[in-house]
């Protein structure tokens, strides 16, 4: 099984106001993001939180979700990738890291992913469009130790790039991989794109 961790726990700065309670659609993004993961085949989900935390758990009122609050979230989103594994299911042999501003995300990738992850020899697996890497992506639960202690100074790329050997590019038709919501000018981008 594969658990999902959303990282839902940033300041939002570029944005100016908090960009995970904005309405996308019928929602709002952090809980666009949550159904779609609910609705793909990863068997557990975790959301951290850390900045506005009652904001976007309000915004997940009754999703059946975890949540785990990191009190270090102004130092970086390996703290929170961090705090989301130690809530991670025994049981699981991978997790995937979810960015909780990327509302273009669907749940038929996130599958896709998944049955890349159980299909290769590889402990880590990005998607790639366009000859360009995105997210989300999963990490076996065996490199669990590697990152709860290490990368502090590069993140999750320290890992990728540190062992090529061990990353699979699945190539994927949705450009949404490559997008996150940073500023204003972002999420007009992406309510466009859902018309």
């Amino acid at each position: 099984m594969i658990a999902a961790i959303v990282l839902a726990a940033g300041e939002s700065r570029r944005m100016g106001r908090q960009k995970l309670v904005l309405p996308y659609g019928d929602k709002t993004v952090i809980e666009h993001i949550v159904s779609q993961v609910l609705a793909s085949e990863i068997a557990q989900t975790i959301v951290v939180t850390g900045h506005d935390v009652q904001a976007v758990e309000a915004a997940l009122l009754g999703k059946p979700v975890t949540f785990v609050e990191n009190r270090r979230y102004k130092d970086g989103m390996l703290t929170s990738i961090r705090a989301g594994l130690q809530a991670v299911t025994p049981a699981a042999e991978g997790f995937m890291v979810v960015l909780g501003d990327q509302p273009s995300i669907d749940a038929p990738t996130i599958t896709q992913l998944v049955a890349g992850f159980r299909a290769v020899e590889k402990g880590i697996v990005v998607p790639l469009y366009d000859n360009d890497t995105g997210h989300p992506i999963i990490i076996s639960i065996a490199y669990r130790d590697d990152v709860m202690t290490k990368f502090d100074d590069t993140g999750l790329r320290g890992l990728i790039y540190g062992h090529p050997e061990y990353v699979h590019r699945l190539p994927v038709r949705a450009p949404g991989v490559l997008r996150d919501m940073d500023t204003p000018e972002d999420y007009e981008r992406e309510l466009k794109e859902i018309g």
